[in-house]
């Protein structure tokens, strides 16, 4: 399975959804649908990296606390991230997110993230790798 993200439909939120080799990617992936819900990732620069620590008792909400850190890394630094390492232990994830100050002109931020939600939350294998989505309130 190729890394990648998308979207789906999801009424009036946004679904994200993250398909990687492994788990550590497909969250990676869906940190990166994140990023695309706002901008383009690919116009985000590498300028800063924050490192973000979570733990959760199982992945979906681990995935949920990953997308919410970052959130809440974006709106306090006023920062976009085109960029994600992560790792994974058990129910606790490491990762560096990389990026720059949020400008409107270059990046032209569509909406902004309220939070991830529990919704269609899932992490799961899918065809050879894995899938971590959720849908994020816009």
């Amino acid at each position: 399975m190729d890394n990648h993200w998308e979207h789906f439909e999801h009424g009036a939120d946004i679904g994200v959804r993250g398909l990687g080799a492994t788990k550590a990617a497909a969250f990676e992936q869906a940190a990166l649908a994140l990023t695309a819900v706002i901008t383009d990732p690919q116009h985000v620069a590498p300028v800063a990296s924050v490192h973000i620590r979570c733990q959760a008792p199982d992945d979906e909400l681990l995935l949920a606390e990953w997308l919410n850190a970052l959130i809440y890394e974006m709106a306090v630094r006023r920062m976009l991230f085109g960029r994600f390492h992560v790792t994974l232990d058990g129910t606790r994830l490491e990762a560096q997110a990389t990026g720059e100050p949020t400008s409107v002109q270059r990046h032209q931020p569509a909406v902004e993230i309220k939070g991830a939600t529990y919704t269609a939350l899932r992490v799961a294998p899918a065809d050879g790798g894995w899938l971590a989505q959720t849908v994020v309130d816009v």
